[in-house]
């Protein structure tokens, strides 16, 4: 007889409260409820249930052994399910959301490919500078770029995220270049989404007020406004690197940098993934690795 014998029996009648719920439930007699549950009682020998005529209850050691039943089908259930979902393709729909920028440009393009791959998904891609929440708002997937906040979520690293602070050669060559993090109040500073930029000092990130004649939340139009020469400004890696190569930005104060971000996607925390959303971040996460913006961001 297998070791497994009357587990899913006596967690059913424990759950249920009575032996005909369970066989209605499991589709098999009472007697066969009655004759595993008993079986199971003398391998353990030990009471699993107060028996009475119209319901039946958990003694001690079946509330215990309920306990770590249920971990055992919890287990076994998300084994068959990994080894189903080897063979699935993706299908259905997908709900997902990220900023607008990186979404439109970075993405978007892989989100079309996969889809290229498995015409049976659907994909439903909010793209806003808004952080919402996955689980109200019933979304499968978010691409979040920084640090993160909600311990409510999973993370995977897609690709590394540095920060850099550059200015174009004609800026510098009229106002010269700050050296030291003391002197950016007097430099004109490139307003993005907020008015502090973070940089590191003695081993610790420290905020700075910044401040300038310009502003606007959009990081093309940073871009734009520093390849002009209008001033300073600290945009991520995947926006600066071509033109930091090319000579028309150049980094600066490099010894402040701040510490590695990342790009994540988030997700709902689940026991196992869907084999569209487990697909997918894959997909994403090797699509990046191959974009020359990260080539070297390590």
């Amino acid at each position: 007889m297998s070791r497994w014998s009357g587990l899913d029996e006596f967690v059913c009648v424990a759950e249920l409260g009575h032996f005909s719920g369970a066989a209605q439930r499991l589709g098999v007699s009472s007697s066969h409820i009655s004759r595993q549950i008993a079986r199971l009682e003398d391998r353990l020998q030990t009471r699993l249930f107060y028996r009475s005529t119209r319901r039946v209850t958990l003694t001690e050691a079946g509330r215990t052994f309920l306990q770590h039943c249920q971990h055992l089908q919890d287990a076994r259930d998300e084994a068959i399910q990994a080894v189903t979902d080897l063979s699935s393709e993706p299908k259905g729909l997908l709900r997902m959301t990220c900023s607008v920028a990186y979404g439109e440009e970075f993405i978007m393009p892989l989100v079309n490919e996969f889809m290229q791959q498995y015409p049976q998904l659907r994909i439903e891609m909010a793209l806003t500078n808004q952080t919402v929440d996955l689980l109200h708002g019933q979304f499968d997937l978010a691409i979040r770029l920084g640090r993160l906040q909600d311990s409510r979520l999973v993370a995977t690293r897609l690709a590394p995220r540095r920060m850099f602070l550059c200015a174009a050669p004609a800026y510098l060559d009229h106002h010269g270049a700050p050296h030291s993090l003391s002197e950016l109040p007097r430099h004109n500073c490139l307003i993005g989404s907020t008015d502090t930029w973070t940089f590191l000092e003695s081993g610790r990130e420290i905020p700075v007020r910044i401040q300038g004649n310009w502003r606007c939340n959009s990081g093309r139009a940073v871009l734009d406004a520093a390849l002009r020469g209008f001033g300073l400004c600290q945009l991520p890696d995947y926006y600066v690197q071509e033109h930091l190569r090319s000579g028309a930005l150049r980094s600066l104060l490099t010894q402040h940098q701040p510490p590695h971000t990342a790009v994540w996607a988030l997700y709902p925390q689940q026991r196992h993934l869907s084999p569209k959303v487990r697909k997918l971040v894959d997909h994403l996460k090797s699509g990046l690795e191959q974009r020359v913006e990260y080539q070297q961001s390590e």
